[in-house]
């Protein structure tokens, strides 16, 4: 007999004091699919286990029978966990005279913190008769075989239900779209605990193949133990040390143009940023796990390095500059996790994952630039996670959780090479920019230090089982933003300058003090604010749920949570406190092979922080810029009552200068006074209102069919409806340009536009103005009063369909998904504004996320034994087109003269509603051959070889691209019938490994 692992679930048993002899026979099932489970031993005890009295094995009918006990008497069933099923004992057994048959349903083991998703550590599938949760998960095991690049595991989920490959808002936005919204309102967890850089929304550590124990996607109807999101929650469990030492040590590498297809179009780095010829990519690592001390505490240890080439051209003919500047990419991940038993009731966790990555912007271009490495900078972003887990039994009823965390991000955008110096745009004699040189001209440097609590209960009483928690997540802001404090030059060189500077033959170091002293000035602005400012945000949250075994087939959850965010009061006085979201599904079980269930939730999400700080960098607190705000005031278009000082800040505004001598402009401090009279193009305000948290209504109905114990067949049909999504109203807009017939249409010229705005801009000599009643004339104002509101939606609908099939003896499994769905919202970021007017009723259309048809394939075939193939398919109908105006037809792409196109490239082609033309479809095939080479014992040597679109399809929609470069927007008329390419899908790729495992 093996020995018996520690975890016991103990139950009380009441004796009675007859004396008679009796049988008890126990037949042993699982709890989930209701079949007999068979070797498996069982033991017999009258005092908790402590003490045993019998044991035997279950038959090939799952049963197993006690003689000579005492009736009357208090009698434990018990078993020990092993590898399927978790342990488990049977309380109030009270023996009679005679035989009495009980039935003992063993839980399956889970490897997953979130408890709606059933993972099984055997080949068998399962279905799910807890919840009505629609979701999924990829073990390592899988990820393991697949075909993703850069070990990246947020490139395999994709593959999962209401999840598809996103239209990137910025190029390291994440790269993953749930239920048709942008990324960033996913909530991305590590073993259940924040995970997100909360400045905007991506992941602050992007765990690696290597140190995932398992990922799994929350879509719709989760538990109300979830939240901080209106939208999906992907959750990735790390990896633990066993008794067993387990590790790997991988070489992995994208030669890049040696063997992949060309293409006439860039492609993407892991983060999100355009490469090109002279792309190669290396990654390093190694992994070790073990006990420390066996069965007590365990260890786990990653590290992953990579390491990427790239190249630009710098051309500048007329300096006589033509080459190729060299730029690398590292990306370094280290993590490690200690797990200690206190005993059976008390483990305790340590998490640590530390990351830097360190994106180099060299200078030149894919296809030639302008840009100097002097002028080159890097986006180097350090952050860390430390997390404490305290998981605990009380009694044999009572177990619970107390989580600590503490973790930091510093999004440091715009590094520069010289950072002390000017910024200068070199023209030539004609005025076009030649060269930029010097600083990087912008800085962007974000630090958030975050702390977060959480405390869990589960409560298990009869047929209920309670959850109850409490989380707290704090966090410390300081932004460093705006222009180049050091000043920013536009200078235009005579021919004499231009000839003088091209002899010098600098070449590719061509910096600020290799130019003439007296180049003429064009231009010159200095940031008036170098200075970090912020705020701390505060979210607090409190949940409680009943899951009701109401019997054996059927299973309720009761749930309802409560959210508050402090950002909420933006700059008003009271925050969004009613943010009470019940949730409730049920589980029906129709047959031992078969499930029916459903549910219904409101999901509250937190305020972005990105949308409080863009109202604090990008306004004024000018007395001018006041006064125009007490216009807007008096028009009835900002609330009377708001308070002028409450909702503006002292933002990042450039002053400009005229008549500088070059290196001779004053300095940010000599022209503060210049902040009371400089016009803006844009400034923003704090809503006095408040900020309404986003939130949804979340529908689902499903049904799931084991078909066999390796085929699983589901289907799930999901509505999801979220509000209060952010959108930026204009309280100064020109007044409404119908653009209805491009035969008789006429363009409007900005200077109309800005006069029919409701503080009109006039503009003179001096500048643009103003005048306020009494004849005052404002010049520190703005021609677009921008301020933030939760007034946006997005609808999306869907129907899943999935048939999977594990690896069983004829070594071949598979996952075929296919999701019909439709995604229509007003607002894709926190960005958005209308087009023309603040109409937001023409910007609800079919989302730039929105894909309609998506069909996946993965299948692993193993023909022979260390050898695995595993071919996957990836097919999406077409993304939607907007028609944009031709400057060549209008003279401009500005129609309505409002100066701003709002995301797109240019104002929609008269007569054109938005999003409606579609690209055609996207196909990919991908392919993975692994081999593995037994050595001795448990080590292995893996070769890898995987090979991306290998049909090398040409696609325009379906693949990650910034919205800017995408082809979602089309010249021309929908009658045309005409695309211009501007991106397409990468070519055939290829990536080789190599890989040690014990």
């Amino acid at each position: 007999m093996k020995k018996p692992l520690r975890l016991l679930l103990l139950f009380s048993l009441i004796c009675s004091g007859l004396w008679a002899q009796s049988s008890l026979q126990v037949k042993v099932s699982s709890l989930l699919e209701d079949i007999p489970i068979t070797e498996k031993w069982i033991y017999l005890s009258t005092d908790a286990g402590q003490q045993l009295i019998d044991s035997a094995q279950t038959d090939a009918k799952g049963m197993v029978q006690f003689e000579n006990l005492t009736a009357g008497k208090a009698y434990f069933i018990y078993s020990f966990d092993d590898k399927i099923y978790q342990a488990a004992i049977l309380s109030d057994i009270k023996a009679k005279d005679g035989l009495l048959t009980i039935n003992f349903n063993l839980p399956n083991q889970r490897t997953a913190s979130i408890g709606e998703i059933l993972i099984s550590s055997t080949s068998l599938v399962r279905m799910n008769t807890e919840n009505a949760a629609v979701s999924g998960q990829i073990k390592k095991e899988e990820l393991q075989r697949l075909p993703i690049e850069g070990r990246d595991v947020t490139r395999s989920l994709f593959r999962l239900p209401n999840v598809t490959v996103a239209i990137l808002g910025y190029a390291e936005g994440p790269n993953i779209s749930i239920n048709g919204l942008n990324g960033i309102f996913t909530n991305y967890l590590i073993d259940g605990m924040d995970n997100n850089e909360r400045f905007l929304g991506n992941m602050k550590f992007n765990t690696p193949v290597g140190f995932v124990e398992n990922i799994t996607v929350l879509t719709n109807n989760y538990s109300a133990e979830w939240g901080n999101t209106s939208n999906g929650i992907v959750n990735v469990l790390s990896r633990s040390g066993t008794n067993d030492w387990t590790g790997e040590a991988f070489y992995l590498t994208r030669p890049g143009s040696i063997v992949d297809a060309p293409s006439s179009f860039a492609t993407l780095d892991l983060y999100g940023n355009p490469v090109k010829d002279g792309f190669q990519r290396h990654q390093i690592g190694a992994a070790i796990g073990g006990p420390i001390k066996k069965d007590k505490t365990f260890f786990y240890f990653n590290l992953e390095q990579t390491y990427d080439f790239k190249d630009n051209l710098l051309n500048v003919s007329q300096l006589g500059v033509n080459e190729i500047v060299q730029g690398r990419n590292n990306f370094t991940y280290g993590s490690a996790k200690i797990d200690h038993v206190w005993s059976p009731n008390w483990r305790t966790s340590f998490r640590g994952q530390v990351g830097r990555f360190y994106n180099q912007r060299q200078g030149g271009g894919l296809e030639g630039g302008i840009l100097f490495p002097s002028a080159s900078s890097a986006q180097d972003n350090e952050t860390y996670l430390f997390a404490l887990k305290n998981q605990f039994k009380v009694g044999s009823k009572i177990s619970g959780e107390l989580n600590y965390q503490h973790s930091f991000f510093r999004w440091n955008y715009r590094q520069p090479v010289n950072e002390t110096t000017p910024s200068v745009t070199v023209q030539n004699p004609q005025g076009t920019a030649i060269a930029i040189v010097g600083q990087s001209g912008a800085i962007f440097d974000d630090f958030e230090y975050t702390h977060q609590v959480q405390n869990k209960w589960v409560y298990r009483q009869g047929k209920h089982l309670f959850k109850a928690g409490l989380e707290w997540i704090g966090s410390d802001f300081q932004l460093l933003g705006g222009g180049n404090p050091y000043g920013t030059y536009t200078v235009r060189l005579t021919d004499q300058q231009l000839s003088d500077l091209r002899n010098k033959g600098k070449g590719a170091n061509l910096n600020v003090g290799d130019l003439p002293t007296n180049v003429n000035v064009r231009t010159y602005d200095v940031e008036l604010r170098p200075t970090s400012f912020g705020t701390v945000q505060q979210v607090y949250s409190a949940y409680l749920e009943d899951q009701w075994a109401v019997n054996r087939r059927l299973n309720l959850s009761l749930g309802v949570r409560w959210d508050y965010d402090n950002l909420s009061k933006a700059g008003g006085t009271k925050g969004d406190f009613n943010n009470l979201g019940p949730r409730t599904s049920f589980n029906y079980k129709l047959g031992p092979r078969s499930v029916i269930r459903g549910g219904y939730g409101i999901y509250y999400d937190k305020i972005k922080y990105s949308v409080y700080s863009d109202n604090l960098q990008f306004s004024s607190n000018s007395e001018d810029f006041k006064k125009q705000l007490a216009m807007l005031q008096q028009a009835g278009l900002l609330a009377a009552d708001a308070d002028l000082n409450r909702v503006t800040f002292a933002g990042n505004i450039r002053a400009t200068s005229p008549n500088v001598a070059f290196l001779q402009g004053p300095s940010f401090d000599e022209l503060q006074a210049r902040r009371e009279q400089q016009f803006s193009t844009n400034l923003r305000i704090m809503n006095p209102n408040g900020f309404q948290n986003p939130y949804s209504h979340q529908y689902a109905l499903g049904f799931q069919q084991k078909l066999t114990d390796e085929h699983l067949f589901l289907i799930d049909a999901v509505h999801t409806r979220t509000n209060n999504l952010y959108i930026i109203r204009n309280l100064n807009a020109a007044s409404p340009w119908v653009f209805d017939n491009p035969a008789d249409f006429k363009v409007r010229s900005t200077s109309a536009a800005d006069l029919s705005r409701p503080v009109p801009i006039s503009r003179d000599a001096a500048g643009f103005y103003t005048v306020a009643p009494g004849n005052d004339t404002l010049r520190g104002i703005a021609r677009n009063v921008f301020v933030t509101e939760t007034a946006g939606i997005a609808r999306y609908s869907a129907l899943n369909f999935m048939l999977q099939k594990s690896i069983g003896d004829d070594k071949i499994g598979y996952r075929f998904l296919y999701t019909l769905s439709w995604t229509k919202s007003n607002t894709s970021s926190i960005n958005t504004r209308a087009q023309d007017s603040n109409n937001f009723e023409a910007e609800y259309a079919w989302d730039e996320n929105d894909r309609r048809h998506v069909m996946s394939a993965v299948i692993l075939y193993q023909p022979l034994k260390g050898l695995l193939i595993s071919p996957t398919a990836l097919i999406q109908s077409g993304q939607p087109v907007t028609r944009v105006a031709d400057a060549t037809v209008f003279g401009t792409t500005d129609l309505n003269g409002d100066g701003e196109s709002f995301g797109l490239p240019a104002d929609r082609w008269p007569g054109e509603a938005k999003s409606n033309d579609r690209l055609p479809w996207a196909t990919t095939f991908d392919l993975s051959v692994r081999y593995q080479l037994q050595l001795h014992g448990s080590h292995r040597i893996e070769f890898s070889s995987d090979i991306f679109n290998i049909l090398n399809a040409q696609n325009w929609s379906g693949y990650n691209t910034t919205r800017t470069v995408s082809n979602l927007s089309q010249i021309g008329p929908k009658s045309s019938n005409t695309y211009r390419l501007y991106s397409a899908s990468p070519p055939r790729q290829f990536q080789f490994g190599v890989r040690y495992i014990f």
